[in-house]
């Protein structure tokens, strides 16, 4: 959550900045914004950004973020997953969907999916909240979709990081057993490495224990987003 406040702020300043100096910004539609935010946000998460990230980024966000593009190219693809942001809140609004940079960070806790106790299997409810996210992702099938499972601190730390990914991978194969592309997906096993809540409650136990997406910009999006763009 402190990753992503500090991302959010540091554009915000960026590009207050940047328009309260420039006149022609100032009268820029969204794409033109969301370049100039592209261009000189780049800078920023090679330096300020890159080493509060860096120290423990690599789950979600991490992933995100380092999927920068930039430029006008940038603003392009800010403006779609824009649009696939809104489509994965409206499909399922229980899911926390975070926009970020030029991608989205989507974490699913145990109110949207959940496993069976000490296991990978996905329970009835799970596979009805993912068949909601299956339209959304082939409406845009120009992204690459990362998958981060991640378990509360009960069990060993090597046992909970295999159970991590095997749940990630559960999302997967279900997922592509809707018709989605196989070759869009990778997991990722994070165990309890990420907790954004106390395990010492139950309460926080569950929020530790999600699956967490990073929507990104495949080669395609890139190229086609640089040709619009005159890059």
């Amino acid at each position: 959550m402190k990753k992503s406040i500090i991302y959010t702020l540091s554009f915000s300043f960026i590009f207050g900045m940047t328009l309260s100096s420039c006149e022609s910004v100032k009268n820029a539609n969204n794409t033109q914004k969301g370049a100039v935010i592209g261009a000189v946000g780049g800078a920023v998460l090679g330096g300020v950004l890159g080493n509060n990230i860096g120290k423990g980024g690599n789950g979600a966000l991490g992933a995100v973020i380092g999927g920068v593009v930039g430029g006008v190219a940038g603003g392009l693809i800010g403006n779609k997953m824009d649009r696939q942001a809104r489509s994965i809140s409206e499909s399922l609004p229980g899911a926390k969907v975070e926009r970020v940079g030029e991608g989205i960070k989507l974490t699913l806790g145990e109110n949207s999916v959940n496993f069976d106790f000490n296991k990978a299997t996905l329970t009835t409810k799970a596979k009805g909240n993912l068949d909601k996210l299956v339209p959304v992702f082939k409406e845009y099938p120009d992204t690459n979709i990362e998958i981060f499972g991640h378990t509360d601190s009960k069990g060993a730390d090597d046992y909970n990081m295999s159970l991590s990914k095997q749940r990630a991978e559960s999302v997967k194969n279900y997922l592509i057993s809707k018709g989605l592309v196989s070759s869009r997906f990778k997991i990722v096993g994070m165990g309890e490495t990420e907790p954004i809540a106390s395990n010492d409650t139950d309460a926080g136990r569950g929020e530790n224990r999600r699956v967490e997406f990073a929507i990104t910009a495949n080669d395609k999006m890139i190229q086609d987003a640089k040709k619009e763009a005159g890059q």
